[in-house]
């Protein structure tokens, strides 16, 4: 047992060394997902302790959550420096297409609630 819990503080200790060196935009990113999936997990528990009598609204703030988070991760993606294949495209460009794709995810999500 030794011998895991201090694979797993070494495992955490190369994992916060590794995060600290990430963007600050990036890690604002990473709290913006989180916060999107944490409101997720929280309109998923309030349907199990309440009910989900209008089944569609809560269908359709799930789903706008996890949308929003993916949309993010996809932004995350877009504006890493790090990564070679967006390397042309401008963070501005990338910030343009995650708010219209926003847009159009929400409009589907508002049709969907009638």
């Amino acid at each position: 047992m030794p011998r895991a819990t201090s694979d797993a503080k070494l495992l955490i200790q190369s994992l916060n060394k590794a995060y600290a060196a990430t963007p600050t935009n990036l890690k604002i990113i990473d709290l913006y997902v989180i916060c999107a999936l944490a409101t997720a997990v929280i309109q998923v528990a309030y349907m199990g302790l309440v009910g989900s009598f209008p089944f569609n609204s809560f269908l359709s703030g799930v789903l706008s959550c996890i949308g929003t988070a993916v949309l993010a991760v996809c932004l995350r993606i877009q504006v890493n420096k790090d990564n070679k294949e967006f390397k042309d495209l401008p963070p501005e460009r990338a910030f343009a297409d995650f708010v219209l794709c926003n847009l159009v995810l929400h409009l589907v999500i508002m049709n969907f609630l009638g």
